[in-house]
């Protein structure tokens, strides 16, 4: 397997449950991204809070998927305040969102191109409309809404000549985890585009079909619940599991009562395969 080479120089990061987070302010973020891009680094980024990091627990294979990424970063307080604990108080919540925006506002002029891939026909039209109306400098050369359903290899391999016709520089994926990251993952090795981006719920907020949570529940590390009380029955089983279960394995990690490996290649199925690679990383 060919993993992604790291950016230079070496990123700091922090164990947190055994996913590698890089510690970064929203700035740093944007610019080892567009930096990435122009020097053909192919790889991609997870934006990662709180259900990553559990989702990655209950499936080896993902932790494995967001530890073979160029970059992690901390869509959440959690892992923010997970960071600045661990010796770097600088470090910022890349919000997904946010990155998207500042990345597309400062590609403007470069000749980058931004291809979207998620949600609906009608949300991608909605969105290519208003980053286009806000950016204007920007290119945004194509878009795909697939089913919603698991792909054939002959259509994957329809969208990758899809998006490497567009010239996309960077391919925004908004399929939500873990399915956006299993996504990068695989089609990685498919596509010229250098950067695959995972934002989640990013394309619904700014087609306007979603509302964030205000900046202060942000601040606060409480958008969790703002997104349970506007979507109470679809959420209130993913928050009910993944908050207790997050405090609990922080608190055990955080005493050294449990310890939780950095696993970067893919994980056996039997335990005859061979042990796969970790690493510790603080």
């Amino acid at each position: 397997m060919t993993l992604p080479a790291p950016l230079a120089p070496p990123l700091a990061s922090v164990n947190v449950l055994g996913l590698r987070v890089a510690a970064l302010t929203r700035r740093a973020a944007v610019a080892q991204i567009l930096e990435a891009v122009r020097a053909d680094h192919r790889g991609y980024v997870c934006v990662s809070g709180v259900h990553g990091v559990i989702e990655s627990r209950a499936d080896p294979q993902l932790g494995a998927i967001h530890n073979r990424a160029t970059l992690t970063v901390a869509d959440g307080m959690p892992l923010v305040w997970a960071l600045q604990a661990a010796g770097f108080p600088w470090a910022e919540r890349i919000y997904g969102p946010d990155l998207m925006l500042a990345v597309i506002e400062a590609s403007q002029g470069t000749g980058i191109g931004h291809f979207l891939y998620g949600t609906t026909p009608e949300v991608l039209e909605a969105l290519q409309a208003r980053l286009r109306k806000r950016f204007p400098g920007a290119r945004i050369v194509g878009s795909h809404a697939p089913p919603f359903r698991a792909l054939t290899t002959a259509e994957e391999d329809r969208v990758a000549r899809l998006i490497d016709a567009s010239g996309a520089g960077i391919v925004w994926v908004g399929l939500g985890t873990p399915r956006q990251e299993q996504w990068m993952d695989r089609m990685r090795g498919r596509l010229q585009a250098p950067m695959l981006i995972g934002v989640g719920a990013a394309f619904d907020f700014h087609a306007g079909g979603k509302r964030q949570a205000p900046e202060a529940m942000q601040r606060a590390g409480l958008e969790w619940l703002f997104r349970l009380i506007t979507e109470p029955r679809r959420l209130w089983r993913r928050y009910l599991r993944i908050v207790p279960a997050y405090l609990a394995l922080r608190v055990l990690q955080q005493t050294g009562m449990r310890r939780f490996p950095i696993v970067t290649v893919p994980v056996p199925d039997r335990a005859a395969e061979d042990t796969p690679v970790r690493e510790t990383v603080r």
